[in-house]
């Protein structure tokens, strides 16, 4: 019988007896479940052959006190390597320095596709989950190697070097995974933008990095609509001198607008080879940016490097979640967003697990979808926002008891900390009270969850609605006003990392003083989260929210001042300000303080435009909730 928690409330999870499984690199994997159908998962698995036999808490000492044992054993067995490391580490937040596995060299495209193609090529590597319910398509690893090979020589025969920049401004599917990995192959640098962007947005960010090409696609599908792409695309490269190309693909039957840059995609990709040789990269050498929102109104190109934050990815994706070869792994977050980059693309298939695209909306074409594609795909672990989570319990729970869910065995939340009435709905209803439910804490600079309540010891207990505990080798630390450490129990403070980790970004692109100004000045020898938490009076963490500018609409960060920036463009407006308010859905919406100037246009009509205006400067998601005017 389910299990009904209230607040505050713990769960405790026993778990039986250890099985071995395999491990890239030599050695064997335990786990502390064995792998019977609705078991709890296992969340300790040995994490390198020198690492084996040890317990929870004595991994956690070796992490912080031996990093270069903990991370180098682990990054010399999981990860394959053209040239091994010379050095684990060189890292000083003083000078916010972090650099990882130095002298090494690999591809990220080799371990996520060549490694398992050798082993298992037929295994599924994608689903995608399309926008039409029931006409899923399987891609196995195998046939991702052939397509990523086959678009990374179209970059190539068409200019695209080592260290080039590349757009991708594509929907869920697996040829955007194929365009990201393709350009991880040949040494470019991607930069995924989320396709609800605007093409001033989009343009602003193809601008930032001088990329020089973009993919996309002619339209998206979403929630039964079509929804124009390339006309975005367009618009936004008439101001973009160092594109050269725009790769076109096609994810409908309609026509899309030509332009002079137009290259046909798939046309491309048939012409070219099914083989290409990877590019070997240095462990440091950036394998993408992805922009993110701070308190300034420009956005910043975070950047993550090669090793560290594929190995980062990937040791989260296991240990986090209770990954085991031959599960289906149902992350649904956008590749748009750091989520759909860790945990849908480069974390799963370094694991060589099975990743769900999904490319539809919680609701279409009823509040059942998530837990149908549950049911007839098989999911094991499934991963989503308290957004998604806190619409969804608003309907009768009858939505989702009509579909099994037997296949789960752990739950996740992302993108924002979970109230405890998502919490409990999510546990109780959608996992019959018998899944650990992980909240995750994380960012964009992170690379991979920092806290969570797994790992850890068997039967150790779960606290709704609380991200827990740090993983491996993360130091967090509560600081107060004046830099002082907040020791003890029941302490709130500015949440802090006082060592760096494999996944830590390493600057913000073409700007690294804003990357120190933002994340290591505010408190010397720390990493700076931009959060606030408070610690339990067992230790444990909850995050309180966000202790600069920066609201979270629907678990995407967002810099109020960029909003004020596109509000200030109206020449009716003199002055904005803008703040995040409470609501229930989306967690944070904005809400805007106008002053207008006398004598203009009637107030709904400058209200109208200001909603047009946030929505072509930024995107639809901006727009405030509310306006008021003085």
């Amino acid at each position: 019988m389910a299990a009904v928690l209230r607040r505050g409330s713990v769960l405790r999870l026993r778990l039986p007896a250890p099985v071995w499984l395999p491990l890239r690199g030599g050695g064997r994997a335990i786990c502390s479940s064995a792998p019977r159908h609705g078991d709890s998962e296992c969340f300790t698995p040995t994490l390198s052959a020198r690492l084996a036999g040890l317990s929870y808490p004595e991994l956690q000492q070796m992490s912080r006190e031996d990093p270069d044992t903990f991370w180098g054993s682990i990054a010399q067995e999981r990860l394959s390597w053209t040239k091994p490391f010379e050095r684990v580490q060189d890292c000083d937040l003083d000078k916010g320095q972090v650099r990882w596995f130095l002298g090494g060299r690999l591809n990220v495209s080799v371990n996520c596709l060549d490694v398992h193609v050798q082993t298992h090529p037929e295994r599924v590597a994608l689903i995608w989950e399309r926008d039409e319910p029931g006409t899923e398509v399987k891609v196995t690893y195998r046939e991702l190697l052939e397509s990523t090979c086959r678009l990374a020589n179209t970059l190539r025969s068409h200019g695209v070097l080592k260290g080039d920049r590349v757009a991708i401004y594509m929907p869920v599917s697996p040829l955007a995974v194929a365009a990201m990995l393709a350009c991880a192959r040949i040494g470019a640098v991607h930069t995924v933008v989320f396709a609800g962007f605007s093409s001033e947005a989009l343009a602003g960010r193809i601008q930032d990095a001088q990329c020089k090409v973009v993919v996309t696609c002619n339209q998206a599908v979403r929630g039964g609509r079509a929804i124009d792409l390339k006309t975005t695309v367009d618009a936004a490269v008439r101001t973009c001198p160092s594109v050269k190309h725009v790769f076109v693909a096609q994810r409908t039957s309609s026509p899309a607008p030509k332009g002079d840059l137009d290259v046909p995609l798939e046309e491309a990709m048939g012409r070219e080879s099914a083989d290409c040789p990877p590019e070997p990269m240095d462990s440091e050498d950036p394998l993408f940016m992805l922009y993110t929102s701070g308190s300034t109104g420009k956005p910043k190109g975070i950047v993550h490097t090669q090793a560290g934050y594929l190995l980062y990815a990937a040791l989260t994706h296991q240990c986090v979640f209770g990954h085991r070869p031959g599960d289906v792994f149902g992350c649904m977050a956008d590749i748009g967003w750091i989520t759909g980059h860790s945990y849908v693309v480069y974390g799963p298939l370094c694991n060589g697990a099975t990743s769900v695209l999904f490319e539809s909306t919680p609701t279409y074409p009823d509040p059942g979808r998530y837990w149908e594609v549950v049911e007839r795909l098989g999911i094991n672990q499934f991963y989503g926002a308290p957004t998604a989570l806190r619409l969804l319990l608003k309907y009768d729970e009858s939505w989702v008891t009509r579909y099994d869910r037997s296949s789960l065995r752990t739950l996740g939340s992302v993108g924002e900390p979970i109230n405890h009435e998502a919490w409990e709905w999510f546990h109780r209803v959608v996992g019959d009270g018998r899944c650990p439910l992980v909240d995750t804490w994380w960012q964009t600079e992170t690379g991979g969850v920092c806290i969570a309540p797994h790992p850890a010891e068997d039967g150790a207990p779960i606290v709704p609605a609380m991200a827990m505990r740090p993983f491996y080798g993360v130091e967090p630390v509560l600081l107060g006003d004046k830099g002082e450490c907040l020791e003890g129990p029941g302490v709130r403070g500015a949440l802090c990392i006082k060592k760096a980790w494999p996944g830590l970004a390493r600057t913000i692109y073409g700007d690294h003083q804003r990357y120190l100004d933002a994340y290591f000045k505010p408190y010397p020898g720390h990493f700076f989260t931009g959060d606030g938490a408070w610690r339990s009076e067992d230790g444990f963490y909850q995050i309180t929210g966000r202790t600069d500018d920066v609201i979270n609409i629907s678990g995407h960060r967002l810099g109020t001042a960029e909003i004020e920036d596109a509000l200030d463009e109206h020449p009716a407006v003199p002055e904005a300000a803008v703040i995040g308010v409470p609501h229930s859905i989306k967690g944070e919406v904005p809400f805007a303080f106008l002053v207008l100037k006398d004598g203009e246009q009637k107030q709904e009509v400058i209200l109208e435009e200001l909603r047009l205006l946030v929505a072509t400067k930024i995107a639809k998601y901006a727009i405030p909730d509310h306006f008021l005017v003085r």
